[in-house]
């Protein structure tokens, strides 16, 4: 495969899974439950900025999703963090500290969001969502 098309491959990759994000949240949210629209809600208002600015908020979702090996939360919060302006060595500082904290088994899931990044880096687009909900 070209590195062209295995460009477009991951680009392609990326856009799906905001896709689909997207659409499952909007599908979610059209359900008449107020648990679950109140949790999207909080979710979405502890990102913003506040004593803490959505870069850090951000980095430390990012560090709380490897711990637990989340990795649809992994790339939102990759994605998300890229966004606010989060550069490559501070996104591998933020990998350090998760690593540190959930040990080796954290390993796969860092492989993962180092993978992520590189597909963002490449030129993918994994944002728009329309409520931030842990992945």
């Amino acid at each position: 495969m070209s590195s062209g098309k295995k460009g477009q491959g991951e680009a392609d990759r990326v856009r799906e899974f905001a896709e689909f994000r997207q659409r499952m949240n909007q599908r979610i949210l059209a359900e008449p439950n107020q648990v679950v629209r109140r949790f999207f809600a909080l979710d979405t208002q502890t990102y913003q900025a506040g004593a803490l600015d959505v870069k850090t908020k951000e980095l430390l979702g990012l560090v709380a999703s490897l711990v637990l090996r989340c990795d649809d939360c992994i790339a939102y919060h990759v994605a998300q963090c890229r966004e606010a302006g989060v550069g490559r060595e501070e996104f591998f500082e933020a990998f350090s500290v998760g690593l540190v904290v959930g040990g080796s088994i954290v390993i796969p899931h860092l492989r993962r969001a180092v993978d992520f990044l590189d597909r963002l880096e490449a030129g993918g687009d994994a944002t728009a969502a329309p409520a931030h909900d842990h992945g």
